[in-house]
């Protein structure tokens, strides 16, 4: 994670700007001195710069819940920040580089409101969940140039490896999300995808709430494969295998396959390296019956005027609103110059949404982006809107 160590930090005058960086407002955590967050816009991406002040250790780095789309941003605004506030930097792994041009050519890096306002039209998708190195994908869209691919992965090293790759073999169908892919799928339209791949996911023994296969996300995966589309799950754990072919089973009705130590065209140097471990590989490939009706997601992210006062605001923080099919979990709260802000978790208990909430003159609004529109999220939404309405 980018990040500077510095002395002792030092505040701007808000909104500042130092050429394509824009800093626009700074929030004070309202339970905690040693944590601040800093709204900063570059290219119309909006992000917070996170300031913890340990008792050891001052840092200056991007807050992980709102990073932007590219490590060099990050970069830029870091630096930008401590060359416009004088901070004396006592040690860094942010770089003065010059910007990757394979990273600056490619388009193919998309965010969630690309994929929420238009799903491209197209006959034909396939998905990989967590494509790590980018092997697989990457040799997949290259053998299927009519097809489009989407890659789902959240290490953001390994996203920008593959989008350097993307440039380099000049591959012009394969798409790059950052995002939770359990909260994507609701956005994909029904039976148009032929197959989604979940090759070795995190096992999250520990957390099993966390994994991605699970009973909502095969259901959506049944829903938006076409009739004898794949979902492929390829593990080299046993926990997760006989937890995930569990899952399946239990369905009143399901195609599945089973194999064991299956050779595929292109592997990942962690399954090279498995295999010479001699550890077994398991696949559990569901095969898709179902022919699936369009998914209708009514209503909007709308707030009514706001009614409580700044003291009940911050008695928030720290609370949990739960409802029969959704919750609110009020993480934190910060202090601005004109208002309040709620950093919350909503929505599905098994794959909620993380967001900030800002109150100011009486006007409550999502930042630095909407809630996606999911099912959850408008109901979650709902309640929300009656919390802070009292």
């Amino acid at each position: 994670m980018p990040h500077l160590h510095i002395k002792k930090f030092k505040k701007l005058e808000f909104p500042h700007s130092n050429g394509d960086v824009n800093f626009n407002f700074i929030a004070s955590n309202a339970n905690r001195d040693d944590e601040k967050l800093i709204s900063t816009t570059i290219e119309d991406e909006d992000f917070f710069l996170l300031v913890r002040e340990d008792e050891d250790k001052k840092l200056l780095k991007t807050d992980k819940l709102t990073r932007p789309s590219s490590t060099q941003k990050i970069h830029n605004a870091l630096l930008s920040y401590a060359k416009e506030a004088k901070l004396e930097v006592l040690d860094s792994n942010v770089h003065h580089s010059i910007k990757n041009i394979h990273l600056e050519e490619v388009n193919s890096l998309k965010n969630i409101k690309f994929f929420a306002d238009k799903f491209p039209d197209t006959d034909d998708v396939r998905i990989e969940v967590g494509f790590g190195s980018g092997r697989h994908i990457l040799h997949q869209a290259k053998e299927n140039p009519d097809i489009l691919f989407i890659g789902i992965e959240i290490h953001r090293p390994s996203i920008e490896q593959v989008l350097k790759q993307i440039n380099i073999q000049k591959i012009d169908n394969l798409m790059i999300l950052d995002y939770d892919a359990r909260l994507f799928m609701e956005l994909i339209p029904s039976n148009i995808v032929s197959k989604i791949y979940v090759h070795f996911p995190v096992p999250w023994d520990k957390k099993e709430h966390r994994r991605v296969i699970s009973t909502s996300f095969i259901e959506e995966s049944q829903r938006v494969l076409k009739v004898d589309g794949r979902l492929e799950l390829r593990t080299d754990s046993e926990n997760y295998y006989a937890y995930s072919y569990e899952t399946f089973i239990n369905f009143p009705k399901i195609s599945l396959e089973i194999k064991k130590n299956r050779d595929i065209v292109i592997s990942s140097k962690y399954e090279d390296r498995w295999k010479k471990q001699e550890k077994n590989i398991y696949d559990v490939t569901m095969i898709n019956e179902l022919y699936s009706y369009e998914l209708e997601i009514d209503g909007d992210f709308e707030f009514s005027k706001f009614l409580l006062s700044s003291v009940e605001l911050l008695k928030l923080s720290g609370s949990t609103k739960k409802y029969d099919e959704t919750f609110i979990h009020f993480e934190r709260a910060y202090i601005l110059d004109d208002g309040i802000m709620l950093r919350i978790s909503m929505g599905s208990f098994n794959k909620p949404e993380h967001l900030y909430v800002i109150v100011r003159d009486k006007n409550i609004s999502y930042y630095p982006k909407l809630p996606l529109k999911s099912k959850s999220n408008l109901l979650a939404h709902k309640f929300l809107n009656g919390v802070l309405n009292g």
